[in-house]
């Protein structure tokens, strides 16, 4: 493997644009590794360890937890014994998982809205503050 070509961690910092930390936490959950190391102990990457990063980047920024990343990871390592309807299926495990998260958010939407609509939000004391009275009634929000 020709160094000369290599890159440090800095410079693939640079070119993902990410930090030298990040680029390390990835390190140490398995989800990039230098290619080699050089005489003087650097460690050294090369255009594949650029384009796993901008992988990991890119399922990060879409949602994926790096647990999942590192499935998805697994699943690319390995055309050989994975099939594209598995990696539809993960996409399709996370969209629902996602659908479930907005519902819930939702939910808790209506449920403030609701909580901040019964408060006049006036001077009286908070013994008598509405939102205080439903949080603490049995009351569903």
């Amino acid at each position: 493997m020709n160094t000369v070509s290599m890159l440090k961690i800095g410079e693939l910092a640079r070119r993902a644009n990410v930090s030298v930390d990040t680029i390390r936490f990835y390190e140490s959950k398995g989800l990039i590794k230098a290619s080699v190391r050089s005489a003087s102990g650097y460690r050294l990457f090369d255009h594949e360890d650029v384009t796993r990063l901008l992988f990991v980047q890119r399922a990060k920024h879409v949602g994926f937890t790096l647990e999942e990343i590192g499935e998805l990871l697994d699943l690319k390592l390995h055309p050989d014994v994975h099939t594209c309807h598995e990696v539809k299926q993960r996409t399709q495990q996370k969209l629902a998982s996602v659908s479930e998260k907005i519902a819930e958010l939702e939910r808790i939407q209506r449920s403030l809205v609701q909580l901040h609509t019964a408060c006049s939000g006036g001077p009286e004391s908070v013994e008598n503050c509405s939102i205080l009275q439903l949080l603490e009634s049995d009351d569903p929000l």
